[in-house]
């Protein structure tokens, strides 16, 4: 089972501000580097990565972009644009980053902003679709079904946008609803078929540090399958904040067991590297 692994982060105090982090009182407060994870992910079947972002600012998305270009297992970045400002986006994805071969998505992070809607602002509107026009996907951090609404707006208004459910958007593992108004949206959703889902973050989701394996997650991965198909689907491991649900291994084991209990092996090969392969356009050979 060879993996692409959608969804990694680094973060530098030393190289750019995450905001987020500075109130934060757990083990992601400090710097993480890419050489930390290497000896867990020899533990594992990742062959190869994709940093994501972290930071709604410049420093972040050009310092992922320079470890990109010094680890070879390291095949693409989805980093940030100040989608407020259309004609900055445009400028600066001309000047810098289109020509940059590791640049392949943009993410925003919208579950840190008060208004679930902030996507559909006009000019953030005009700016997704400057990204359709470049054929560059969106990363969606949602945490609300308010989002997965939000979501279902913008991809009325610019059809043409590829676009990806970060941990599935967090289903309500902790309640155990099955499926309650998630389900409802999320199947909505698999309607339009530039949606995808990203199987990742779903230890911490579960609220089981440690202890989270099938019977947590396997309904919830069984219910994307059923409505966006194995060919919308695809993984991601979340380090380091799948730490506080586990070593990267362990993340990786479970899903792994997972899969391998639902899938057979021509889906397994397509949720685990040919559709992240496609989505992101790695170019990475099968």
């Amino acid at each position: 089972m060879k993996i692409i692994d959608t969804h990694i982060h680094i973060w530098d105090f030393e190289k750019a501000r995450y905001s987020w982090l500075e109130e934060d009182t757990s083990i992601l407060n400090r710097t993480y580097s890419i050489e930390e994870l290497e000896e867990e992910r020899k533990k594992t079947n990742v062959e190869y990565g994709v940093l994501v972002q972290a930071a709604n600012n410049f420093e972040d998305t050009d310092w992922m972009l320079e470890v990109a270009e010094n680890n070879e297992w390291i095949k693409g970045v989805v980093g940030w644009l100040p989608l407020q400002e259309p004609k900055e986006c445009k400028a600066i994805l001309k000047e810098k980053y289109i020509k940059n071969q590791y640049f392949k998505g943009i993410r925003h992070l919208i579950h840190d902003e008060k208004d679930p809607r902030w996507l559909l602002q006009e000019k953030v509107l005009e700016s997704l679709q400057i990204l359709a026009d470049h054929d560059l996907p969106f990363d969606l951090v949602g945490i609300l079904p308010e989002h997965i609404e939000t979501a279902l707006e913008v991809a009325k208004k610019v059809p043409g946008l590829r676009m990806v459910f970060d941990h599935l958007n967090q289903p309500p593992i902790q309640q155990n609803l099955k499926y309650g108004k998630w389900g409802d949206l999320m199947k909505e959703a698999s309607e339009y078929p530039n949606f995808h889902v990203k199987i990742s973050g779903m230890g911490t989701t579960s609220g089981k540090p440690d202890s989270w394996g099938k019977a947590e997650i396997n309904d919830y991965i069984k219910f994307v399958f059923m409505h966006f198909g194995t060919d919308r689907c695809f993984l991601g491991g979340d380090w380091p904040v799948s730490l506080l649900a586990g070593s990267y291994a362990y993340t990786w084991k479970q899903y792994e067991e997972s899969l391998k209990e639902i899938l057979n092996d021509e889906e397994l090969e397509l949720v685990s590297f040919n559709n992240a392969n496609r989505f992101y356009n790695l170019n990475l050979k099968t």
